[in-house]
């Protein structure tokens, strides 16, 4: 049987975009393939179920574009497939006058993308949830909501199925042996080192990023909602902030330490010897550089690695909370590098070759951006066919 789409990662943007396809063609025969067993086994059933409003974000990139649609269309999603939506805000806390500065610009950006904020006094903040610290001002999103990522995953895959999509799960891409007429590359961590087979992707590479969370153990209602820190802009990291899932439990997290290997989640458990001297090879350039402030990222982030310090960063934006905090599984920011810049990508990211299409930074907020990312993926898709039957 020849496929008219094999897609390589059954992730949320590999699903999403089956589904888009589907969409605009009921009678698409598509294959997902999958080196795992099941759905979701990396960043998408990894990453923390928020559902991102869309400031943090410069008005020209790609993450600006969709995340205010990607918002809406997943909430659309979980509420026609009776998944349930924490609508659970978000204040980005200020530490002092510098933040300040940082507090209004992320609401300049709010204004540019159309994202519904307001910059409010500590009175607010304290109506909002007593236990917040801020420094003068905070940010509101009344628009951020959590899901169960995993959830949404499966009823995707379910709903996939139904629909006619052919699964093959513990089959990578290079054991497989399918007949398509065109390859979507979605591979998560591993899409770079696909893409290259296509002779793409020659000036990047993956650098994995470790996200650990842990898990409060008290008390649920000691933080009513999401608190996060006024991020660094110069990377696309947003720190270690406060999380209520969907079931109404607190988590903080997540870090961004610099990982060893690709899916370094614990321990020595996937331990790849050749991505570690390769991986280790660009971290110590960028270390001795000093590109994006590097060397100040990495240092404190493995700091992160003691659970004190960690625990530290977050109190820090509260009044009172406990010590009683147990770790969760940890996900991998697959974070693209562009090896000629030595700068992490910061937006999205795609290349097209001859019949091919291949996703290289869908990092956060992908999750949120999904649905919308997906349309314009399906619409570079067929641009990209079109322009492939003029050069033929």
């Amino acid at each position: 049987m020849q496929y008219d789409y094999l897609i390589v990662g059954s992730g949320i943007i590999g699903m999403t975009i089956a589904y888009e396809l589907l969409n605009e063609d009921s009678l698409l025969k598509i294959a997902i393939i999958d080196k795992e067993d099941d759905v979701a086994k990396h960043a998408s059933g990894r990453n923390s179920g928020v559902l991102h409003a869309g400031f943090y974000y410069t008005a020209n990139s790609l993450k600006a574009k969709f995340t205010v649609d990607g918002n809406r269309l997943m909430k659309k999603f979980c509420n026609e497939n009776n998944i349930f939506v924490k609508n659970t805000q978000k204040i980005v806390v200020a530490k002092d006058e510098k933040e300040l500065e940082g507090i209004y610009e992320l609401q300049k950006r709010a204004e540019i993308n159309g994202v519904d904020t307001k910059v409010i006094g500590e009175e607010e903040v304290l109506k909002i949830d007593s236990n917040i610290k801020t420094y003068k001002k905070a940010l509101f999103s009344p628009n951020t909501a959590s899901v169960d990522p995993k959830e949404v995953c499966y009823k995707l895959r379910d709903i996939l199925k139904e629909k006619g999509v052919d699964f093959f799960f513990n089959t990578s891409f290079e054991d497989s042996n399918l007949e398509y007429k065109y390859l979507i590359n979605s591979a998560g961590a591993y899409a770079d080192k696909i893409a290259q087979k296509f002779g793409l992707a020659k000036n990047y590479t993956m650098l994995p990023f470790k996200g650990i969370y842990l898990k409060y153990m008290t008390n649920k209602t000691d933080i009513k909602t999401n608190i996060y820190p006024v991020p660094n802009l110069e990377n696309p990291f947003l720190g270690v902030h406060y999380t209520i899932t969907n079931d109404g439990s607190i988590k903080i997290g997540p870090t961004a330490i610099p990982a060893f290997w690709r899916e370094n989640y614990k321990g020595f458990s996937n331990f790849n010897f050749k991505e570690m001297i390769e991986i280790i090879y660009f971290e110590t350039k960028l270390f001795i550089q000093n590109s994006f402030n590097f060397r100040k990222l990495a240092i404190e982030e493995m700091k992160n690695y003691s659970s004190k310090v960690f625990i530290q960063k977050a109190k820090d934006m509260v009044k009172n909370i406990g010590n009683d905090f147990k770790p969760i599984p940890a996900g991998i920011r697959a974070q693209l590098l562009n090896t000629k810049t030595n700068e992490l990508v910061q937006d999205f990211l795609i290349e097209h070759g001859v019949n091919s299409t291949h996703i290289l930074n869908a990092v956060s907020p992908a999750f949120t951006c999904s649905f919308a990312f997906a349309k314009y993926v399906v619409n570079e898709i067929n641009q990209n066919k079109k322009e492939d039957k003029n050069v033929k």
